[in-house]
């Protein structure tokens, strides 16, 4: 039971989905009122612990940042990212799906990523409104700076 119980599991948790595990420090950026509650939730009970804010003072496993259109340059705001992350981390990019709001081009997050120094390894419906794109730093890339 427990191997279907767990398939069914990922494919109905987006938190599941997008590879969160218990234990994990989420720190996450750029919340509004316009974020998949539902997500941060789930977020939260899969890691056993709540997401910490802009304010946290240590490094995260993985950051969770909310981008808008709006919200000024994403090769920044990735750049910033990477450097709250332990070696090896990742980030999870949530933009608003096609037609929303806020709405960001595939190509404008494959090009803010790879000169972030960033791969895009995954993408993924993260809610009703929201696609999330999972962008990994290389083996090293911290050692560089």
């Amino acid at each position: 039971m427990s191997a279907t119980a767990d398939h069914a599991e990922e494919r109905t948790s987006p938190a599941a989905r997008l590879g969160f595990e218990p234990g994990q420090v989420v720190q996450e950026i750029g919340y509004d009122d316009d974020v998949e509650l539902e997500l941060r939730e789930g977020i939260e009970a899969t890691t056993g612990q709540e997401l910490v804010d802009e304010e946290y003072d240590d490094v995260a496993d993985v950051v969770l940042l909310w981008f808008r259109d709006e919200d000024g340059d994403l090769t920044d705001a990735l750049v910033d990212a990477i450097g709250l992350i332990e070696d090896g981390g990742m980030v999870w990019l949530m933009t608003p799906k096609t037609g929303r709001d806020g709405y960001v081009e595939p190509s404008d997050i494959n090009e803010a990523a790879q000169t972030a120094g960033l791969a895009q390894t995954k993408s993924i419906s993260a809610g009703k409104d929201w696609t999330g794109s999972r962008l990994a730093t290389p083996k090293g890339a911290k050692a560089k700076r």
